[in-house]
């Protein structure tokens, strides 16, 4: 019983940290016309001394925050931790967002090709200045009576 509880406390103040502290996006409000974007993405984290992996599944959300613009995304590229293009998504067609639209694309559990230090490259445009989408991965994990769950923001970078 004495182990439950210390979990639960253990819960409660990484939930507090990961989700009770998050900042407004630096992509939401400013507008623009097209962006690349950096998005980090775990598809595994050490845990306990070091020497483990937890696998996580992973969600790539891209939300067209616009109101009235349609959002282009001409490329979404998964790197590894050492930088090693793992999956380009878009091959020919690229994906159009409509007002308010989100697009999401999902990284099973036992996939751990990306690795602790995986992330996306995205690449959107508008044919006229639009609010930058808010563009995130989730994390989540569980295992036995044991889980874990996280979120990232992407940045924009020059390309």
């Amino acid at each position: 019983m004495k182990c439950v509880k210390k979990f639960f406390l253990q819960f409660i103040i990484i939930s507090f940290l990961c989700f009770g502290t998050v900042p407004a996006s630096p992509l939401s409000g400013n507008m623009t016309q097209k962006e690349t974007v950096y998005v980090p993405a775990y598809s595994s984290i050490y845990h306990s001394d070091l020497k483990w992996k937890f696998n996580l599944s992973i969600t790539l959300s891209i939300h067209n925050i616009d109101l009235k613009n349609k959002i282009i995304i001409e490329s979404i590229d998964y790197y590894n931790t050492a930088g090693k293009l793992i999956y380009n998504y878009i091959k020919s067609d690229k994906i159009i967002l409509n007002p308010l639209e989100t697009y999401n694309l999902g990284i099973k559990e036992t996939d751990d090709r990306g690795g602790i230090g995986a992330n996306f490259i995205i690449k959107w445009y508008s044919q006229s200045k639009a609010n930058r989408p808010i563009i995130e991965t989730i994390m989540i994990g569980t295992k036995g009576q044991q889980g874990i769950s996280f979120t990232s923001r992407g940045v924009a970078i020059n390309d």
